[in-house]
């Protein structure tokens, strides 16, 4: 019970963060992973602008298909 006591203790202001904002890192990790992938299926590029281009094109939620105009 003493090993509870000291985690909650521990990461109260954690938790308590947590609940008056609703933020997590998760949102983060994840374009984190994506920027990850994107670095290593993309080896090669000759300069960091075309990286980047690459990293807002995975990561930006573009939509690929155009809109069909009647």
């Amino acid at each position: 019970m003493a090993a509870v006591a000291k985690l909650i203790r521990r990461h109260l202001p954690n938790v308590l963060t947590y609940l008056q904002h609703r933020l997590t890192n998760a949102e983060l990790e994840a374009v984190n992973t994506t920027i990850q992938w994107v670095k290593k299926t993309a080896r090669g590029f000759r300069n960091v602008e075309h990286l980047k281009t690459a990293i807002y094109f995975h990561c930006g939620g573009l939509d690929l298909y155009p809109h069909e105009i009647r």
